[in-house]
């Protein structure tokens, strides 16, 4: 533990605006970065959730300790643990194609919680250092899932094309670029407003091929419509 806030793990009036201040500064920290992405819970829903989590652990140690109530100090911060559930699955979608989003958004919102949850009980150095390990984790940590992603081995892919011969053009293109076709699954249009075909394909690529690469080759191939990574 860090000397410097050993004066401030009471409950009195400089501890309880530092710790308040601080779950402010951290879930807002966090919540930019989710609201520079354009995520659904961005900067003000950081803060509230990490502000009200803070004041659930003061409110717990203020009853036990200058009001006398004799309580389990550690239930009300399970409940927000728990209770953190219901807003962060409300971040999470699952898209027309089955894909679901919004998990990285709800996995913050929850470890913002109990990061209000630490800076309220006075462990300021978990707090600040849990802020720094996610901030690290949705910025930095981002890019190698991204470079990841680039060379994935197998991809799925809604096409929307507009005749047979589309196909065949695009069939025709899997076998040059060496891409082995897993699974073909023909649909109907995506977009209600035309009638044109859909197909879903799982694909194998090639060692070393770039996805953002074939998704290029793939729309220009005369009479496809839209590709969409699934």
């Amino acid at each position: 533990m860090l000397s410097i806030f050993d004066g401030l793990r009471d409950v009195t009036v400089v501890s309880i605006t530092l710790r308040l201040v601080l779950a402010m500064i951290c879930g807002g920290i966090v919540g930019m970065e989710r609201e520079y992405k354009r995520r659904s819970a961005g900067f003000r829903t950081h803060i509230l959730i990490c502000l009200g989590a803070a004041m659930t652990t003061m409110t717990s140690q203020h009853l036990f300790l200058n009001m006398h109530y004799y309580l389990d100090m550690a239930r009300m911060g399970g409940s927000v643990v728990a209770g953190i559930g219901f807003i962060g699955a409300g971040t999470i979608i699952v898209t027309q194609h089955q894909r679901v989003k919004g998990l990285t958004t709800a996995a913050g919102l929850w470890t913002v919680a109990i990061v209000g949850l630490a800076l309220g009980a006075g462990f300021y150095e978990g707090g600040i250092l849990a802020t720094v390990l996610v901030l690290l984790a949705e910025m930095l940590f981002a890019k190698l899932e991204y470079r990841t992603m680039m060379y994935a081995p197998e991809i799925n892919l809604s096409i929307e094309y507009r005749n047979k011969d589309a196909l065949d053009k695009l069939l025709k293109l899997y076998q040059e670029c060496d891409l082995k076709v897993l699974n073909m699954e023909i649909i109907r249009s995506v977009r209600s407003e035309t009638h044109n075909a859909c197909a879903i394909f799982s694909l194998r690529l090639p060692r070393k091929s770039i996805v953002e690469d074939i998704l290029t080759e793939i729309n220009q191939v005369d009479g496809i419509l839209a590709v969409e990574e699934l």
